[in-house]
């Protein structure tokens, strides 16, 4: 006994080392670059291929050609990634969401190149480098561990790791070469990668598919250690591979025996799991950069062409009609990243688990092996398949409701994992298992009839919830969650309605695949392919119904008519430029067009004409609404209230509640205690100014009466009701708005839906709340522009007007004049006196005290969290010690 536990000890070490060196270089790589490398295990799925094509095939002697491989092809790769891929992402400014998009790329290249070069077939005759001992990986992941900490402690590129590692911008200001440290980062990583991969090659099937995902399983190790700290990292991989190890003595028998076995197979994608799904996450920047496509209208001939181009397969015979069977069917699985991704803009590498849950219920339920339910036809099966799936999609939505980005990505990234792993590849689930077409469908041709009228379907409801007041909201909730929040757009259930929406469509896609094929094929719905499917999406428009179209179309063509693997280095080559082109090719064609476009010339009669226009006397301009001629501001008087005017008539708040009341607020974070026993009221029909300097609080008070900041003591109420505890867009339907100090508006909407999402989602908006806005802010002539590239002046009008829309009673405003010039403040200042002889409450937090002195009925002076003086401007801000120092936040807290 004592024997075979020391065996199953040193077997858990072997494989805990080969697990330490995947998790040394991605800790390594992300601390030098912030890019957790996605392409991690095809980089050691390479290797492994370079290293046995150079001895089992040219014979090369094993010394030289491992370390041809090792200390010049894998750091090679990552020198070449890092020159060209990433470092241009980071010239062009690209954010984490084009970082991972690009990471996700390099994967589907390299495993595309070399199903191309090698074959899809799986290799068992990879050399083995060292001797089949524990001691090999265990000794090479604690060297590598204590060198690298020697390095970081120790040496001037240590401190040099460490200063980029904590502020990249500021160490590049004293003069660290940050490109240098980011290089050897990636030279670093790629050498572990390439080094874990000749190690795995002999012991595991060498494939372009399976080694890359075996690799990538044990990202838990990393993210374990919170993508920092190498002890934890080895520490947790060599308890898991021991872990795994022993857990084959395991047998119980019964029932609990495959489940037993099963997780003892797969703990590290357990642990994976939970790291993902419940450890803090890392990377939680906004999941996808926008799209242009989002804005940019369809061709009026498009979807004739795409329908025709759809019909065309009707005419093919033979393979190639069986061939054409799929796209259909993997149109629809595209089209639920369009939801969940385009349109919601949430990370969703999990995809291919609810395709493929869709058809492996299907199959059960028409071969009456679904437990509790009776044997269906195949049509209603995969109508049931569909329902049954649908709640599941709650696995990658729940997670989306407090994670983004990248902690977003590894969550839905776990998900698929897991499903396949306990569920695709277990016997107890498949074996035995087959599937056919509905009865008078069997063949191709009036099958794909079949999946023509699923896809018209699939389409309709896709284009339905990209337009009208959910589409609306979807894309408010992409292009600035906290904006739509505010907006009154409930976030939470908006991204679980995606995901649920998205596993449905998905898993209908998966059934129709099913049943195109006649069988239930686990390969068919492996995370590589929800990798490769995500790609695709995102590379030719996330937010394009016609993209994800297209994307089906290319994916079953390309592989169809050439050797497997070139769809995937097509996507991957696609991916690796999205930082250049965000919005996929749609963009990169209104590019070059816009390039080889020639400006028009006026001929020698235009220019006479436009010279005697330009001479002839032009007529006084209209002076706009909302934007009155500057007037000075008197500095210490109290402001004249002016009577209610029809320019705010309909949208001033109605009689309602009594005020917005904070009680003895208190709230610390980091520390630091940001509100001390902050009272204050918001009365109906008066202007309360908070001013104070840098770090006195006026913010953080603010994010709580808004509702994105809760305090640890005390309460906020409106009128008698308790709203403390309410999130922002509750808080948004009870009549309170608000502004941000950066303007929060919905870059892929047009000015005149940014305003529409405030009153849609509001329920006391008056009729016609959206015309009466944009009138009353002078924003109607430019109603249909997106509200991108605009002057400061423009984006603020906008975003008051979307907050007007919902015809609020309290109205709170974050540094309102924050860059508008002297007449664009006053023609403010117009707008919100009129708005609180109106009745509505308004909370200003500002720093221009002349706007201050001139509006506000009260101030409130703020100073180390506490508030240290009230009352009328003209007394406080002249009396108040420390008043007259009131500036801009610094340190906002969203």
């Amino acid at each position: 006994m004592a024997s075979l536990s020391y065996d199953l000890t040193l077997a858990g070490l072997s494989v805990g080392g080969a697990a330490a060196l995947t998790g040394i270089g991605l800790i390594v790589t992300y601390r030098a670059t912030g890019v957790l490398n996605f392409a991690h295990g095809a980089i050691a799925m390479v290797c492994a291929y370079v290293l046995r094509q150079l001895t089992a095939e040219w014979h090369w002697p094993l010394p030289l050609a491992a370390a041809l491989t090792l200390l010049v092809v894998a750091p090679g790769i990552g020198l070449l990634l890092d020159r060209a891929v990433f470092r241009p992402l980071a010239v062009l400014g690209g954010d984490p969401a084009q970082t991972l998009v690009a990471s996700l790329g390099v994967f589907v290249l390299l495993v595309g190149g070399a199903a191309l070069l090698w074959g899809p077939g799986a290799r068992d005759d990879a050399p083995t480098l060292l001797p089949a001992t524990a001691w090999v990986p265990l000794g090479a992941a604690l060297a590598l561990a204590a060198a690298v900490g020697a390095v970081t402690r120790w040496t001037l590129f240590g401190g040099a790791l460490r200063a980029v590692v904590d502020d990249r911008g500021l160490a590049v200001l004293h003069g660290v070469d940050a490109d240098r440290v980011a290089a050897a980062g990636w030279a670093f990583g790629s050498f572990t990668a390439g080094l874990t991969g000749v190690l795995l090659a002999p012991f595991v099937r060498l494939d372009p598919y399976g080694m890359p995902l075996l690799v990538m399983e044990v990202v838990a190790v990393a993210v374990a250690a919170g993508m920092r700290s190498l002890p934890v990292a080895v520490a947790v991989a060599l308890g898991l591979g021991v872990a795994q190890s022993h857990l084959t003595r395991l047998h119980p028998g019964g029932p609990a025996e495959q489940l037993v076995q099963t997780a003892g197979a797969n703990l590290f994608v357990l642990a994976l799991l939970f790291a993902a799904l419940v450890l803090p996450g890392v990377g939680s920047k906004d999941a996808l950069p926008r799209t242009a496509t989002a804005r940019v209208p369809t061709p009026p001939g498009a979807w004739i062409v795409a329908a025709v181009l759809f019909l065309i397969p009707l005419g093919f015979a033979g393979t190639d009609l069986t061939t054409a069977v799929q796209v259909p069917a993997l149109a629809v699985i595209l089209l639920s990243l369009v939801i969940v991704t385009g349109r919601g803009g949430q990370i969703s590498l999990g995809q291919a688990a609810y395709a493929g849950l869709g058809a492996l219920f299907t199959a059960l339920l028409a071969a009456g092996r679904f437990p509790g339910l009776p044997a269906l036809p195949h049509l209603p099966a995969l109508a049931v398949a569909v329902l049954l799936v649908a709640p599941l999609g709650l696995l990658t939505g729940w997670p989306a409701i407090s994670r983004r980005g990248l902690a977003l990505a590894l969550a839905t990234f776990a998900v698929g994992v897991g499903v396949s792993r306990f569920v695709f590849t277990q016997p107890y689930a498949t074996s035995g298992l087959t599937v056919d077409r509905p009865a008078g469908l069997a063949g191709d041709r009036a099958y794909y009839v079949l999946e023509l009228a699923l896809l018209a379907g699939a389409l309709l409801v896709v284009t339905a919830l990209r337009r009208g007041r959910t589409g609306r909201a979807l894309a408010a909730m992409r292009d600035h969650e906290a904006g739509a929040s505010a907006a009154g757009v409930p976030v939470r259930a908006l991204k679980l309605g995606a995901f649920v929406t998205g596993a449905a469509l998905a898993a209908l896609g998966g059934g129709m695949l099913a049943m195109g094929q006649r069988a239930f094929d686990s390969g068919a719905y492996d995370p590589v392919r929800g990798l490769l499917w995500f790609a695709a999406v995102v590379v030719l428009g996330s937010d394009s119904v016609l993209g994800a179209l297209a994307a089906a179309a290319l994916l079953v063509g390309l592989d169809a008519g050439a050797r497997g693997g070139v769809a995937a280095a097509v996507v991957g080559v696609l991916a690796v430029l999205i930082g250049r082109f965000p919005g996929g090719p749609y963009e990169a064609l209104r590019t070059a067009t816009r390039r080889l476009h020639r400006p028009v010339r006026l001929t020698a009669l235009g220019t006479a004409a436009r010279d005697a226009l330009r001479r002839a006397p032009q007529a006084p301009p209209r002076e706009a609404v909302g934007h009155p001629r500057p007037v000075p501001r008197p500095k210490a008087t109290p402001p004249r209230r002016p009577p209610p005017t029809a320019t705010t008539s309909g949208l001033g708040g109605p009689g309602g509640p009594p005020p917005l009341t904070a009680h003895h607020l208190t709230l610390a974070y980091d520390g630091f205690t940001a509100l001390r026993d902050v009272t204050l009221s918001v009365p109906r029909g008066r202007v309360t100014a908070i001013v104070g300097p840098n770090g006195a609080g006026k913010s953080t008070l603010f994010h709580c009466l808004a509702g994105t900041l809760r305090p640890d003591t005390g309460r906020v109420t409106l009128g008698a009701r308790d709203i403390t505890r309410l999130p922002a867009h509750a808080r948004t339907r009870l009549g309170m708005a608000r502004t941000f100090q950066q303007p929060a508006l919905f870059p892929s909407l047009t000015i005149a839906e940014n305003v529409r999402v405030g009153a849609e989602q509001n329920p006391g908006a008056v009729p016609r709340a959206t015309p009466l806005a944009l009138r009353l802010l002078d924003l109607t002539h430019l109603r249909t522009r997106p509200a991108t590239g605009l002057p400061t002046g423009t984006l603020r009008r906008t975003e008051l007007a979307r907050a007007l829309a919902g015809t609020p009673h309290t109205l709170l405003l974050d540094e309102p004049a924050a860059g508008l010039d002297d007449a664009e403040a006053a023609a403010l200042a117009t707008l919100l006196r009129a708005l609180a002889a109106d009745g509505v409450a308004l909370l200003v937090v500002e720093h221009d005290l002349d706007l201050v002195a001139d509006l506000a009925d009260t101030v409130h002076v703020m100073a180390a969290g506490r508030i240290v003086a009230s009352g009328p401007p003209h007394h406080v801000l002249e009396t108040t010690p420390g008043a007259r120092e009131a500036a801009p936040e610094t340190g906002h807290v969203e």
